[in-house]
């Protein structure tokens, strides 16, 4: 047989492809509509995640360090998953603050290398916990005392990263949150 036959067969292949792609646009590889590959688009609206404290506590206090450990309560009500990449937060006790921490890793561009995020199911719920040492400075006995006692007013206050499952869709999304306990 002839090699021009498979040659043709294979442009005349990807000319159709490459029109396919053209006419749809990004509605062929969006994440985000409600309708198959050749449908005109129906883009559904994302809804942010959903995050609570589940629970912060105080697993042990010393003279010279107190161990505790935050949870949070993450919540995907979309019908699509969603990439949580961080969550920034701040604890406070009576507007002072004692903490700073992340979990997980906001990329800063470049190269795509390893990560450390967490894809959140569509519908589905997970908790997120963090492991917190607070050292004591002397500074603040009251906050001391009320360590060792269990009977902190927590404020807890930051922003979540997240974006679509899909690096072809949808831009990052920030949420703000704040909790008292």
């Amino acid at each position: 047989m002839n090699s021009k036959i498979f040659i043709g067969a294979a442009v005349a292949g990807l000319a159709v492809i490459i029109v396919v792609v053209g006419i749809s646009g990004s509605s062929l590889i969006d994440d985000i509509s409600d309708v198959g590959l050749l449908s005109p688009p129906v883009t559904t609206e994302i809804k942010p995640l959903q995050i609570e404290l589940e629970d912060i506590e105080i697993l042990q206090v010393t003279e010279k360090a107190a161990f505790l450990e935050i949870k949070f309560k993450v919540t995907n009500p979309n019908q699509r998953s969603v990439i949580l990449k961080l969550i920034k937060y701040e604890l406070f006790v009576d507007d002072k603050r004692v903490h700073v921490a992340t979990i997980g890793e906001r990329s800063g561009g470049g190269l795509v290398g390893g990560s450390n995020y967490f894809t959140i199911l569509s519908e589905v719920s997970i908790i997120l916990s963090d492991e917190i040492d607070i050292r004591n400075s002397g500074d603040t006995p009251e906050l001391w005392n009320a360590l060792m006692s269990d009977t902190v007013d927590w404020r807890i206050k930051g922003e979540a990263f997240s974006n679509l499952s899909s690096m072809t869709s949808g831009g990052e999304n920030q949420l703000f949150f704040e909790f008292t306990k």
